[in-house]
């Protein structure tokens, strides 16, 4: 758990430097936020443990329910806690966790040379596939709400 923390806070502080570097919002402005993300990544990994539930990536799971349950209009403050996370731009929290995942794939490295061209062909049309279909869903909600 301790590494875990270590982790996510170091990921955390580049975060920060990222999101003033690249869209001006000063460190101690977007602490709070980066605060918050960083202890619900924290919990939902400590959820993922304590809950014994069989599925692929359960940690990704509980802190992702977890967020959209602090966020949520059942949860009361909801509206503080995404106008304290909102200082924090996306694009700056995911250049680490990309890095990060870049990183870890060197452990692997033999295996994807294994894999070959074939992997490239195979996640390019994956990453196509889910792009057109998350962008036609979309567009037909979009649609249906009168937005477009």
């Amino acid at each position: 758990m301790k590494d875990n923390a270590i982790t996510l806070s170091a990921i955390g502080l580049i975060t920060l430097i990222g999101n003033w570097i690249g869209f001006g919002i000063k460190p101690l402005e977007a602490l709070p936020g980066m605060a918050i993300l960083v202890a619900i990544a924290i919990l939902g990994w400590w959820i993922s443990k304590v809950i014994p539930v069989k599925i692929e990536s359960p940690t990704v799971v509980w802190i992702s329910l977890l967020a959209l349950l602090l966020t949520s209009p059942i949860f009361p403050g909801h509206e503080i806690l995404t106008k304290v996370t909102n200082k924090v731009n996306f694009m700056a929290l995911t250049t680490p966790v990309l890095s990060y995942a870049g990183l870890s794939l060197g452990k692997d490295i033999n295996t994807f040379k294994k894999l070959g061209f074939r992997i490239v062909v195979i996640s390019l049309l994956v990453y196509t596939g889910t792009f057109l279909f998350a962008t036609g869903f979309a567009q037909i909600v979009l649609k249906l709400n009168g937005t477009i």
